[in-house]
């Protein structure tokens, strides 16, 4: 009951007339500093588990267990609607439909299957590579296929605006859309003429990430059909800044009781949903009078 909540909360964005930016999210402990400060939805990207799990870059060298195990992790601590970027699906055609069970399994509200051909193929560093569009709508509906909620919201995604150009991707999208993906994702688009023109190609929903093109303004994008625009990774790397700074202090020979920019205890406590926790302790590890 709780992943059919979040994923019809998802599906009344895709349908809605405005636009989110959602939350990057990365584990827990951020996962509710999104719910509570009203974030809509969060986004777990496959460059962040990559950082958080095993801090590498994004080289998919990250496996479908370690992911979905995180996404799970992200989902568990949090009741906002989660969207995850399933990479290629983790292989062929067949690897997607088991992608599709594991992220099915692990409550997410919606994930995306995308056109780069990955990992990195030997003789091709530096190169972005595309799937032919048979492949990847192959792949579309190999997720169809495997999915058993219908409420979980399968994306197509395509690179090509930046690899082969706008019209490209258009085709590309649209082959998605009559795979029958519920929503397309776009990365590279960096203009408002770009963000007319799939528009003016193609049926919405539409989903951006990259390129800046958040700054065009939330009303601008959610009147030509974008219902999702990404503003990035920047959390994680504030994360990242601020305990290095903080271990940098201390190593050298800051006093503890010094530091700048310390969360409180307040914060810390409605974070680990301390107040629930302790409720349960005297509900359940208490003798009764």
């Amino acid at each position: 009951m709780r992943w059919t909540k979040r994923r019809e909360a998802f599906h009344a964005i895709l349908e809605g007339d405005d636009c989110i930016f959602p939350a990057s999210v990365w584990d827990p402990l951020s996962a509710r500093m999104a719910e509570d400060l009203g974030f809509e939805a969060g986004m777990f990207a496959g460059s962040v588990a990559s950082l958080a799990v095993l801090g590498a870059p994004d080289l998919v060298v990250l496996t479908l267990s370690e992911f979905a195990e995180q996404a799970g992790r992200i989902g568990r601590a949090a009741e906002l609607p989660l969207i995850v970027d399933a990479d290629h699906g983790y292989g062929n055609a067949l690897n997607v439909g088991r992608t599709i069970e594991e992220l099915e399994i692990a409550g997410v509200a919606a994930l995306t299957i995308e056109d780069t051909e990955l990992p990195q193929p030997f003789g091709t560093v530096g190169a972005t590579r595309l799937l032919s569009v048979e492949e990847l709508a192959g792949k579309i509906g190999a997720a169809l296929a495997a999915r058993r909620d219908p409420g979980l919201a399968i994306v197509g995604r395509t690179a090509a605006t930046s690899v082969t150009g706008i019209e490209d991707a258009i085709l590309r999208a649209r082959a998605c859309r009559a795979a029958g993906a519920d929503a397309l994702f776009f990365t590279g688009i960096t203009t408002r003429e770009e963000v007319a023109m799939i528009d003016a190609a193609l049926d919405g929903p539409f989903i951006l990430g990259g390129g800046g093109i958040a700054d065009a303004g939330r009303g601008f994008l959610a009147a030509h059909g974008v219902r999702v625009c990404l503003q990035g990774h920047l959390p994680i790397r504030a994360a990242v800044q601020a305990a290095w700074d903080a271990l940098r202090a201390l190593r050298d020979g800051t006093p503890p009781g010094d530091l700048d920019g310390i969360a409180s205890e307040e914060l810390m406590k409605r974070l680990m949903r301390d107040a629930d926790h302790r409720e349960r302790m005297r509900a359940f590890l208490m003798p009764k009078a």
